[in-house]
C-alpha cells in the first residue's frame, strides 16, 4: 500500500511539475496542449465601431484548452471585459506584440488603437459566460461562451 501511495504522490508531483512549471514559452504551451488533447483555435473576436463582436455563440467543453484572438481595427478606443468569463477559465497566457504575459487573473482588455491580443485558456466549469464591450447592452456587442 505504501508503494502505491508513494507512486501516486511521485506521479502527481511529476505531473504538477510538467504542467505548472514553465521553463520557456514553447515547453509551457506543449505541456498544456499535450495533456489536454491539443489547443483548439476559436474564431476571433473583432472589436470595431458598430460591428458585432462574434458571429455566433462559442460552444466549448469544460477542461479543454482554447486559443482566442481579439482583434481591434482601430476605428474606436474599445475594451472587452467579462469578470464571469475570466473567473471561470484558467488563463495560460495573453500574448500582445510577441510579449507573453501569464496573469493570475483578468477583468478586461482595452485597445487604444488597432492591434491583436491572443488569449490561451482552459475552461474550468460549465455555464454560459459573456465577454462584452463595457457599458453596452446590445446583443451584437457581446460574445457568448456556452461551456458544457
Amino acid at each position: 500500500m505504501k508503494a502505491i501511495t508513494a507512486g501516486l504522490v511521485l506521479g502527481v508531483l511529476t505531473l504538477g511539475t510538467t504542467v505548472f512549471a514553465p521553463s520557456n514559452a514553447g515547453a509551457h504551451e506543449l505541456g498544456f496542449s499535450g495533456l489536454l488533447g491539443g489547443v483548439q483555435e476559436l474564431a476571433p473576436i473583432t472589436l470595431a465601431s458598430g460591428k458585432p463582436l462574434a458571429e455566433k455563440p462559442y460552444e466549448l467543453e469544460a477542461g479543454k484548452y482554447y486559443r482566442l484572438e481579439i482583434v481591434a481595427d482601430g476605428s474606436a478606443e474599445l475594451a472587452i471585459g467579462g469578470a464571469d468569463f475570466f473567473r471561470n477559465v484558467w488563463i495560460n497566457e495573453v500574448v500582445i506584440n510577441d510579449i507573453e504575459v501569464r496573469p493570475l487573473g483578468l477583468d478586461s482588455l482595452e485597445f487604444d488603437d488597432e492591434g491583436t491580443a491572443e488569449i490561451s485558456f482552459v475552461t474550468i466549469r460549465p455555464g454560459t459566460f459573456i465577454l462584452r464591450i463595457p457599458g453596452t447592452t446590445g446583443k451584437t456587442q457581446q460574445a457568448i461562451f456556452n461551456v458544457k
